[in-house]
């Protein structure tokens, strides 16, 4: 790392700016990581395009942001074979011959419900969500700009606020990493006073319940009760052909061929943190543990397909290789993010604006300004992790320095990640709500951004508060 100072803010600056301003996320993260590679390429532009060219590849070679990658192309495989299977019309079906949901309303409560009850990984949970819900918002005319709020909000909201998935592995190794001796109560401390995450999920149960639309939030629903889908100059994240690879003449719709892979990818989560934690779950790895729930719920579906004689191999490998196709836009933007999220690391970006903001302050100061530092630095990133790794070991300390307990200032940290990485453009969890709702990524951005900047209003003002009684 170098000496961070005021132009390690540049690339990420640029990213951000790129992508509001063209709409293309692809140009906007290749010039975010072309200006980063050139700073430290003595601003040399051409060494700096090399460099950046290494730097993508080299992302590979990291085992964690090769599964994540690995990761999209599977999950492609998995929802084209799901789709294929008729799965997920069986479910609709199911629930409309049921009479459980029979409106605008409904459907986005079962959006919400399913991104609050598979907690396991966020992005799991808004690519379930998502192919649940999107044929629904489309039949009931609600807009896929809500639908991609809808799941945005219940995904990383609620992954933080469990200790026993990925998000709470990876956050109490970093806590216990700096020495606290009992981790997992500081935690579950920090849950209750996550005032983002709570907000989030709060307002989004007040957003169904009472039809509260915001702005771009509100032309995006008068648009779909139109009857247009999309607007006519976006480009939705995703290519829609993976979701009905094949004829389905020859299958029957079946619930139970979405049900069953699912509650197998689910379950098997805690599994796989159990083994790559040698009977650990905190010690699990995320990564591998998500990639391996995966590959079981695609095997499980294949399994059951070939038991129905529904398909034959040649054609389940056809359309997993078809769904893992129509995700390679998402996976280079994931590849080109994990990339950018390196350099910027290497610019020391986040320790500038720690550095910066760092000092000695009243109390009721403290923890409102670690949640906005926090969520400056994700929405500058793109990454809530990246985020938790730089400010926990900031905050941390800084809590006991001043004699103060540690568990706000864990929350404020966790909630500040949440918060900006919720903001921003090049967040991959908003990328991937953009593609599970098949809505073009800038609107989903623009749609969600006055949810979650009344979001941040009332949690910084709630930490302002929890600072004044400390």
């Amino acid at each position: 790392m170098i000496d961070p100072n005021w132009t390690s803010l540049l690339p990420p600056v640029l990213a951000i700016v790129l992508a509001i301003w063209t709409k293309q996320v692809y140009l906007s993260l290749a010039g975010g990581l072309w200006l980063a590679w050139t700073m430290l390429s003595g601003w040399n532009p051409l060494s700096g395009l090399a460099a950046s060219i290494q730097g993508g590849i080299d992302v590979l070679g990291n085992a964690g942001d090769a599964q994540v990658v690995l990761f999209t192309l599977v999950i492609g495989a998995l929802i084209a074979t799901i789709e294929a299977s008729g799965g997920v019309r069986g479910f609709v079906r199911f629930l409309e011959r049921n009479k459980w949901v029979d409106s605008a309303k409904r459907s986005q409560l079962l959006a919400c419900a399913t991104g609050m009850v598979i907690f396991i990984e966020s992005n799991i949970t808004v690519l379930v969500a998502g192919s649940v819900a999107r044929p629904l918002f489309d039949r009931y005319k609600s807009s896929r700009e809500k639908l991609a709020y809808i799941i945005d909000s219940t995904s990383a909201p609620i992954c933080i606020l469990i200790p026993m998935n990925a998000w709470g592995a990876y956050n109490l190794g970093i806590l216990e990493g700096l020495g606290i001796e009992n981790a997992l109560m500081v935690f579950l401390n920090a849950v209750f006073l996550n005032f983002y995450a709570i907000v989030a999920i709060l307002m989004v149960v007040a957003v169904i319940f009472w039809g509260i639309d915001i702005g771009p939030m509100r032309k995006a629903e008068e648009r779909t009760r139109r009857g247009e889908l999309l607007w006519p100059d976006s480009t939705p994240m995703i290519d829609e052909e993976i979701l009905s690879p094949i004829p389905l003449e020859k299958v029957e719709p079946k619930a139970i061929n979405m049900i069953f892979p699912i509650a197998g990818m689910v379950l098997f989560m805690p599994l796989g943190l159990y083994i790559t934690g040698g009977g650990d779950l905190s010690a699990g790895s995320g990564s591998t543990s998500v990639l391996w729930s995966v590959l079981f719920a695609l095997s499980l579906a294949w399994m059951m397909l070939l038991w129905q004689r529904a398909f034959s191999t040649e054609e389940l490998v056809r359309i997993g290789l078809k769904g893992a196709g129509g995700l390679v836009p998402l996976a280079l933007i994931l590849l080109l993010a994990l990339a950018l999220g390196d350099v910027v690391d290497v610019l020391g970006t986040g320790i500038y604006v720690a550095q910066v903001t760092a000092g000695t302050m009243p109390n009721y100061v403290y923890l409102p300004l670690i949640f906005l530092v926090s969520g400056g630095i994700a929405f500058s990133t793109g990454t809530s992790w990246g985020t938790f790794a730089i400010m926990l070991p900031i905050a941390v300390p800084a809590a006991a320095t001043l004699g103060l307990p540690l568990a706000p200032f864990v929350a404020a940290t966790l909630s500040g990640g949440i918060f900006g990485d919720h903001c921003s453009p090049i967040s991959d969890t908003t990328i991937i709500s953009s593609m599970a709702a098949a809505t073009d990524h800038i609107d989903h951005v623009r749609t969600q951004l006055p949810y979650a900047l009344v979001g941040g209003a009332i949690a910084t003002l709630c930490f302002g508060l929890l600072g004044a009684t400390l």
